[in-house]
């Protein structure tokens, strides 16, 4: 009898602990339920930025996060992740979790990079989801004032007898800048060396310098030297003049026609990102971009802003690609 009683009371007590444990686990469920539960966002979001400080990207992302902080009601952080082509934050993000808290300020060259290197560590079309583009902002074709040139024309004149003497900067291989100069040399007929940096901001160091004469940064970054006089700016690239310097022909009008190339950035999160989230940073991004301050810092700055939706951004994703890869093959560049 003794026996069955303590066989009893091991049992009952067996029963207590696994009713314990059980409640234990399904209050730790609950919890873990309430904090997903919690609206977006419940902390710090991070905008990497794949460029060196001081180039269109960052400048760019550096105007937007504070505003976006406010609306988000949560700090919006700008992290630069430089480096092989803008490949090392793209994969960054790409391989973040797809919570909305790691966010890609993606630039032209998530769009070039398919056809400028053989393998790329994430497919740009697949890899994200994009949220919206932020700006489309002309490049700016700037010289150091000791090149003895004043306008587009008299630069083609002045290199078109000196093939492979002329430098100029880019922010990268592959970069904007880069393929932007390249799409002029082959319309204008002359040729030029590429001497390449780790971002717009180190290239144009070296360009104000005098260590490198010609580069093709975006307004955001060459505009300021322009203004100030340290260097020489012959034209905008883009279809039309910029509004913010409507003093400044396009090169197209400047002397070679049916030249146009346009920057762009935008931001980008991990594919597989709820929609909610993509719904409610589309939102807070283009009521930024619509607020009065910055929206006329941008505009003074020679870069419109846009606002697309996250569908018209994967649209226009796709025909960059393609337009992208057939300057790359026009200018028999071949993928590194």
């Amino acid at each position: 009898m003794r026996t069955g009683r303590k066989e009893r009371k091991a049992q009952e007590g067996w029963i207590k602990f696994i009713i314990h444990q059980s409640s234990f686990i399904i209050g730790c469920a609950l919890a873990a339920g309430i904090a997903g539960a919690q609206p977006f966002p419940s902390r710090a979001v991070r905008f990497v930025v794949p460029s060196a400080p001081g180039g269109g990207t960052d400048i760019t992302a550096r105007i937007v996060a504070p505003k976006l902080s406010e609306l988000l009601g949560q700090q919006v952080v700008v992290e630069n992740r430089a480096g092989a082509g803008t490949m090392i934050g793209g994969e960054v993000v790409a391989r973040a979790a797809p919570d909305g808290y790691t966010l890609l300020v993606g630039i032209s060259t998530l769009a070039i990079n398919p056809a400028m290197y053989r393998k790329v560590p994430y497919d740009a079309l697949k890899d994200f989801a994009p949220i919206s583009q932020l700006v489309a902002t002309a490049n700016l074709l700037v010289t150091h004032p000791s090149l003895p040139v004043r306008s587009v024309k008299d630069l083609i004149a002045f290199a078109r007898p000196r093939p492979g003497q002329l430098l100029f900067a880019s922010a990268g291989v592959g970069t904007n800048p880069h393929l932007s100069v390249e799409l002029f040399q082959s319309l204008a007929g002359i040729k030029l060396i590429h001497v390449p940096y780790k971002g717009s901001g180190q290239g144009i160091v070296d360009v104000v310098a005098g260590q490198v004469p010609v580069m093709m940064p975006s307004i955001l970054t060459g505009l300021p030297h322009a203004k100030s006089g340290r260097l020489r700016a012959l034209g905008v690239t883009g279809a039309q003049r910029a509004a913010g310097v409507p003093d400044i022909p396009t090169i197209a009008e400047a002397g070679v026609p049916g030249y146009e190339a346009v920057q762009w950035f935008g931001v980008l999160a991990p594919a597989g990102t709820p929609r909610a989230i993509v719904t409610r940073l589309h939102g807070e991004i283009v009521r930024t971009l619509q607020a009065g301050d910055v929206r006329e810092r941008l505009l003074a700055d020679g870069a419109d802003p846009v606002g697309s939706t996250p569908e018209e951004f994967a649209a226009f994703l796709r025909t960059e690609t393609s337009k992208w890869a057939k300057v790359v093959k026009d200018a028999a560049i071949q993928p590194e």
